[in-house]
């Protein structure tokens, strides 16, 4: 075995974190460079493929700074999802700004496009269970019907953390992982569908290339060495889609693995050899970077993000006592959490301040606080705002649990899974032990790591991550807290399906 490093890009939505490793998957040093995102109009959600590069050039500077480079023999990247980055045919930028996953901006495309193929079919087809307007191939059309000077001049539009490997390497492609969220990509037949293609009215040349995560995909370009402060031989593999990177980092390499992603959005994500599919409930799901397998997973959209919400609103006083006694303002928000009792006093948390994803009611799903009275206090709102999280994505756990059988045990990576209160209450909620890892925050990184690990022969295969990953903590469930919650469940069903109808009902307002 090579004892060569390996720097791991975790091409995120808030930033860049690139992250050195030694042969062995352990992190030496990492960096962060956060960019900004942009919100132009409803719906819109932008950033600047400049700034990711950007990014990438001085989180690599500070981890130079901070640790010694030398021997790097490979680059790899987890790229947050469903990019569309267009390039003319000398392969520059053609737009200052291009949409992020989250971007809904293609509704009439979807309309359009669904007018020429059926809808259920396209999602078993797919695989693609979060929103239609989100996927790649939607914002490649609305470039077509909206930006049709910009659109005549594109010859390919590609994803984020492949952008990024084309100013590495000057290759364009993108991996099997990247390409199941192209709206496009058959899962069961590992390519792109024609038929789908056709129904798009776009040409098929207009997507990547696809080849394996694991692939090298060229070497450093001597500009990009020169940026980096880098061999010009370095390697670069193919990498992969956040969520697919994220499961290897947690662990998720064979049948049934189970994990949950507690970050600003969250997630729960299951390991399969065949992809979790279900027309009613939409599970969504990435081809895997372990060849032959698959990530699907069910979601809600606003987790972490719900709780710096009730932070930066209702919280400045702990933000302010935070400030005085050098600690972290969440670590407070915990110790006052704890002083409200399992169910918060009676005060019921829906956490859908980002919309529904494909497991609500409604997409225009509102948050919100109910039950709330004049007793209420403070601690009862962040109690409930933890457990309401729990709770949502306790009832998008009974969908995964419906189709395959899963592990006994839930491991959970995220900024989410350092709180010991907030794992008893998903240990309480999902009514199973939960497992904090030695990875936490980083399995993104650490998932791209191993895959650069792989492709570059310095890992025989991903089973090296077990060795990887620890166990740090089990947090077993409390029988008479789990009792309690499955009550509290029922009125937190209620009323979010009361919710749905009244974000329906105010989206009907907005248009």
């Amino acid at each position: 075995m090579s004892k060569g490093k390996i720097i791991a890009y975790d091409l995120g939505t808030g930033g860049n974190k690139a992250s050195l490793y030694d042969h062995r998957g352990e992190c030496l040093e990492s960096a962060f460079m956060p960019y900004e995102t942009f919100y132009p109009r409803a719906g819109w959600h932008e950033q600047r493929p400049a700034d990711w590069w950007e990014a990438v050039v001085k989180s690599t500077g500070l981890l130079q700074e901070r640790e010694d480079i030398s021997g790097v023999e490979c680059i790899s990247i987890a790229g947050h999802s469903l990019g569309a980055v267009p390039l003319d045919r000398r392969g520059d930028l053609l737009r200052e700004t291009t949409p992020i996953w989250s971007d809904t901006r293609a509704e009439q495309q979807v309309e359009r496009f669904f007018s020429r193929t059926d809808r259920n079919s396209w999602y078993m087809r797919t695989g693609n269970g979060f929103p239609p307007a989100c996927y790649t191939v939607f914002k490649i059309m609305w470039y077509q019907d909206q930006e049709p000077e910009l659109f005549h001049r594109t010859a390919r539009v590609i994803g984020t953390k492949d952008y990024i490997n084309f100013l590495l390497t000057g290759q364009i492609c993108t991996d099997f992982s990247y390409a199941s969220g192209s709206g496009v990509y058959d899962l069961k037949r590992w390519h792109y569908d024609s038929e789908l293609i056709e129904a798009s009215g776009l040409p098929k040349g207009i997507f990547p290339e696809i080849v394996p995560s694991t692939q090298v995909v060229g070497r450093l370009t001597k500009e990009a060495a020169r940026l980096l402060g880098l061999a010009q031989g370095v390697r670069v593999v193919a990498g992969g889609v956040d969520n697919s990177c994220m499961a290897v980092g947690a662990g998720n390499i064979t049948e049934g693995r189970v994990y949950t992603s507690l970050g600003s959005s969250s997630w729960i994500a299951v390991a399969s050899a065949s992809p979790v599919l279900d027309e009613e409930h939409r599970p969504f799901v990435f081809t895997h970077v372990v060849p032959g397998m698959f990530t699907s997973a069910v979601s809600i959209f606003s987790a972490g993000s719900s709780l710096n919400w009730v932070k930066d609103v209702l919280c400045a006083n702990i933000q302010q006592e935070a400030r005085q006694k050098g600690k972290d303002p969440y670590d407070l928000m915990n110790e006052y959490a704890a002083r409200s009792p399992v169910g918060a006093n009676g005060l019921v948390f829906n956490p859908s301040l980002a919309g529904g994803s494909s497991q609500e009611a409604s997409p225009h799903i509102r948050g919100g606080l109910m039950g709330i009275d004049l007793g209420h206090t403070q601690a009862d709102v962040i109690r409930a705002t933890m457990e309401g999280i729990a709770l949502n994505l306790a009832s998008v756990l009974e969908v995964l649990r419906s189709f395959c059988t899963l592990s006994d045990h839930m491991v959970m990576v995220g900024g989410g899974s350092r709180s010991r209160l907030w794992l008893q209450i998903f240990a309480d909620t999902y009514e199973m032990n939960v497992v904090k890892t030695s990875v936490g925050r980083d399995a993104g990184s650490l998932g791209a790591a191993a895959v650069g690990a792989v492709g570059c022969g310095l890992w025989d295969s991903f089973s090296e991550i077990d060795r990887v990953v620890k166990a740090r903590e089990t947090v077993r469930p409390n029988p008479k807290n789990a009792v309690k919650y499955r009550s509290l469940r029922k009125v937190f069903d209620y009323g979010r399906s009361c919710q749905s109808a009244i974000g329906e009902m105010l989206h009907g307002l907005d248009r």
